[in-house]
């Protein structure tokens, strides 16, 4: 266990099942090029240096938005959005907050660049979709041995809204100054 934390390295926020059994899920290290002119990446276990590679080709600072689609009473459901944070701040906050980002599908996550131009948006599914510089996404993504294939959603399967992770929850939320606002129908679980 991360002992700063306490939550288990080895907990993921999304589960198939498998003859009546839930077993955690992991994406295969692959992504699609859309036609609607994005990348659909699966995040291989729930791993925060998938994103922050992505983040990593882009020149930044970053609004964060923390959707907030499934509270455990740590918060109001909704969309908390961060002033602009320079790039080495994301990466830094993203890092703190890894552990708790892999384990727990209460949220998605997204990072906008306007001097980039780029939104990269982590599901709660455990999927990316990177919106941009479409070009750098893909050779980063290749970088890290990504190979062209489709991120599925597994049928059936669970998401996971961990009690080891309300602490984590509550101090993702007192790391940022961020502005609220109502969840939008999309959002919604």
């Amino acid at each position: 266990m991360n002992a700063s934390i306490g939550i288990a390295p080895d907990l993921q926020k999304l589960h198939h099942i498998v003859e009546d059994e839930s077993l955690p899920y992991s994406h295969p290290a692959v992504y699609r090029l859309t036609a609607g002119q994005r990348i659909i990446a699966g995040v291989p276990g729930g791993d925060a240096e998938v994103f922050i590679t992505l983040i990593d080709r882009l020149d930044g600072p970053f609004h964060l938005l923390y959707v907030l689609h499934t509270p455990r009473g740590e918060a109001e459901p909704g969309r908390y959005q961060t002033p602009l944070i320079d790039k080495p701040d994301t990466v830094r906050w993203l890092r703190r907050f890894a552990d708790y980002i892999r384990a727990d599908s209460r949220f998605d996550l997204w990072a906008h660049s306007p001097d980039d131009d780029a939104t990269l948006v982590w599901d709660r599914h455990d999927r990316l979709f990177a919106y941009g510089p479409l070009e750098r996404f893909e050779a980063s993504l290749r970088d890290r041995g990504f190979v062209e294939g489709d991120a599925i959603i597994p049928s059936p399967h669970e998401h996971h809204y961990r009690r080891v992770c309300d602490a984590e929850a509550l101090a993702l939320l007192a790391s940022q100054d961020w502005s609220w606002s109502p969840l939008r129908p999309e959002d919604e679980q």
